[in-house]
C-alpha cells in the first residue's frame, strides 16, 4: 500500500484564493488492478486558469492541473515502469490510473521526446503552455512578417512564448507586463521590440508610440480595460486571439469592473476576435512539439521557469501567480 497526499478544494474561492479553501488529505492507495498504473508525481504546473474553473466543479473536488509523473508500478503492457506521462491529475504525490477505461485515459499523454531537455518543460513550453502559444498565435492570429503583434501578460508562461514565436516569424512585438524587471527581461533577453510596465505608464500613449504602423495581431491574456485600449488601436482586418482574462479571475463575475466597449472598433475595422482552448488542435500537438524543440535547441526560443520545491508549497506557488511573482512558467518540483 502506498501512502500519499493530495489537495482538495473544500470551498469555492471568494476573491483571491486562501489557504483554508484547501484541505491536504493523507490516504492509502489501493492495490493495483488489471489495467492500472501507479504514478509518482515529479512536476506540477500551477496556472491562473485554475482560478477561472474553480466554480465549475461541485465541492469538494481534487485540485486538478497538468503534472508530469513516472510510472512506478504497472499492470498495463503499454505503460511499463519508467514511462513518463502528462496528465491532469494535479496536486497530488501519487495517483492511480486505469488505462483500460477510455474516459479516464483521456487527457493522458506520453511525455514527448525531450531530447535532453528537462522533463519539467512537459508542463510548460513542451506541454500545455507551448501548444497554447503556438496554435493560439499561428492558427488564429496568423501573423505575417512585418506585422505588429501585441501580447499581454507578456512575461508569463504563454505570453513569453507568444512574443518569441512572433519574432521568429518576422513580426514587431510589443508586450505589457507588471514590473520593470520583467520589462528588462522581455526586451534584453527575449528580443521584444518594446515592453511596458502597465502599472507605471500611460497605456494608450505608450502603445501609440510603440506601434506607429498600428496593431495587426493581439494575443489577449488579461482582458479588462487594457484590452479595450489595444483593440481600439488595431488596423483594419486585425486578429485577436483570446487566451485568458487574468484581470478578472479573482473578481465577482456579477460585479466586474467596466471596460470601454470594443464593438465599434470591431465593426468599423472588421476585426476577427476568437477565443480558444488548445485541445482543439490535440491531433497536431506533435507538430508543435517538434518545432518548439528545434527553436529551443537553436537558441531562437528562450525558456525560463519559476521553480518552487515541495508538496507543501504548492499553494504558495499558485498564490504567487496573482501577485506577479513568477517570471516565465511557474512549476512545482516534488
Amino acid at each position: 500500500m502506498v501512502k500519499t497526499r493530495k489537495y482538495i478544494v473544500k470551498r469555492y474561492f471568494e476573491g483571491i484564493p486562501k489557504r483554508d479553501d484547501f484541505e491536504i488529505v493523507e490516504y492509502e492507495l489501493p492495490s493495483l488492478q488489471d489495467g492500472d498504473i501507479l504514478l509518482k508525481t515529479e512536476w506540477i504546473s500551477v496556472d491562473p486558469y485554475l482560478r477561472l474553473f474553480n466554480k465549475m466543479h461541485p465541492v469538494p473536488f481534487d485540485q486538478f492541473s497538468p503534472q508530469i509523473a513516472t510510472v512506478e508500478e504497472s499492470k498495463h503492457p503499454k505503460y511499463p515502469v519508467g514511462t513518463k506521462l502528462l496528465s491532469n491529475k494535479g496536486w497530488c504525490e501519487y495517483s492511480i490510473l486505469n488505462m483500460n477505461i477510455r474516459d479516464q485515459s483521456l487527457g493522458v499523454h506520453r511525455l514527448p521526446d525531450m531530447n535532453g531537455l528537462s522533463s519539467s518543460l512537459g508542463v510548460g513550453v513542451m506541454g500545455p503552455s507551448g501548444v497554447t502559444a503556438y496554435f493560439g498565435l499561428l492558427e488564429i492570429c496568423k501573423p505575417v512578417a512585418g506585422e505588429t503583434v501585441v501580447v499581454t501578460v507578456a512575461a508569463g508562461a504563454v505570453g513569453s512564448i507568444v512574443g518569441q514565436i512572433a519574432k521568429i516569424k518576422g513580426c514587431r512585438v510589443v508586450g505589457f507586463t507588471g514590473s520593470d524587471e520583467k520589462v528588462n527581461w522581455l526586451e534584453k533577453e527575449l528580443g521584444f521590440d518594446k515592453a511596458f510596465n502597465y502599472k507605471t505608464v500611460d497605456i494608450e500613449k505608450s502603445l501609440k508610440e510603440a506601434t506607429p504602423k498600428g496593431i495587426d495581431c493581439y494575443f489577449d491574456n488579461v482582458g479588462g480595460q487594457i484590452s479595450s485600449i489595444i483593440i481600439s488601436q488595431m488596423n483594419d482586418f486585425g486578429r485577436v486571439s483570446i487566451c485568458g482574462c487574468i484581470s478578472a479571475y479573482n473578481e465577482d463575475f456579477a460585479k466586474l469592473p467596466k471596460a470601454t466597449i470594443v464593438q465599434v472598433a470591431v465593426v468599423t475595422k472588421q476585426l476577427k476576435i476568437e477565443g480558444f482552448l488548445c485541445h482543439r488542435w490535440e491531433n497536431r500537438f506533435s507538430e508543435a512539439y517538434k518545432e518548439l524543440h528545434q527553436w529551443i535547441v537553436s537558441g531562437k526560443l528562450k525558456v525560463r521557469e519559476h521553480v518552487t520545491e515541495g508538496f507543501d508549497n504548492i499553494f504558495d506557488a499558485f498564490l504567487g501567480l496573482f501577485s506577479g511573482e513568477n517570471v516565465g512558467k511557474a512549476v512545482v518540483k516534488l
